[in-house]
């Protein structure tokens, strides 16, 4: 089977592996179409990005030595291409450790990761609640919140280092709607016994595939750290809480989730 084609590269990074510094890899292509995503040619236009040969990253990394940890593989969305577990044991043969940046559509090919054994980390980009309305306002009318929870639901399974990442503007989701969000990553995660982080992202409104949200107010500093407060509060209450069979306040506002 044939490599994918890689369309970017960055070969020292100290912010995509938290607590790592880790080389990036960048793969075309997205069933996803988030207003917010900031990777927009990549997306949308993949064929016209110049690609990067994987024998220029390989001899790259052979260069940086040990001083690299890792690679991060990041989109686009790395699970659409069927190649993606020939291109993680190459880096893997290398003995380089390996994060994957998914939005968990696919979870079929998670799970062929997993039983490989050839990811270390995986960063999971949670887009809302898992309810299809605001999982579609979010990703786009082909998301699909089913397929994300049984990613999580795999995860949780494993032993790997696990971020869940949520990125947060106003207009495509509620307060209610992140604390609920992360209360339900906070109970799929509960089993999990690596590491795990929630973290929750600021929009960032200037390159996006929606160039509108530029057009309308993005939280303020101090409403997102009130956000960010409150959706943490939600995760780390509802993960300990499960354990326990309890059903935390957090999902006590189901029903208002918003129908826009």
């Amino acid at each position: 089977m044939s490599l994918p084609t890689l369309k970017g590269f960055l070969d020292v990074s100290f912010v995509d592996w938290p607590g790592k510094v880790a080389a990036v890899v960048f793969l075309p292509g997205c069933n996803f179409r988030c207003p917010y995503c900031h990777n927009r040619d990549l997306v949308l236009v993949p064929d016209g990005l110049a690609s990067v040969p994987v024998e220029g990253v390989l001899a790259r990394l052979e260069e940086l030595g040990g001083w690299v940890d890792g690679v991060c593989v990041t989109g686009g969305e790395p699970t659409l291409h069927p190649g993606l577990p020939e291109l993680l044991a190459l880096f893997r043969s290398r003995g380089l450790a390996i994060k994957l940046d998914t939005n968990g559509s696919h979870p079929e090919g998670l799970a062929g990761l997993l039983a490989a054994d050839l990811l270390e980390a995986v960063a999971l980009d949670l887009k809302a609640p898992l309810e299809a309305i605001p999982y579609r306002r979010n990703a786009g009318p082909g998301a699909d919140p089913a397929a994300v929870g049984k990613s999580l639901a795999l995860l949780a399974a494993s032993e790997l280092g696990v971020e869940v990442r949520t990125t947060v503007h106003p207009v495509l989701l509620s307060l209610p709607e992140v604390r609920r969000l992360a209360a339900e990553a906070g109970t799929a995660l509960a089993p999990h016994r690596g590491p795990v982080r929630f973290t929750l992202q600021r929009c960032r409104t200037g390159e996006t595939l929606d160039p509108s949200l530029s057009e309308k107010p993005a939280l303020t500093p101090e409403e997102f750290a009130r956000w960010e407060e409150e959706a943490q509060a939600c995760f780390a209450a509802q993960r300990k809480g499960a354990a326990r069979g309890e059903e935390g306040p957090c999902f006590l506002a189901k029903a208002q989730s918003t129908q826009r």
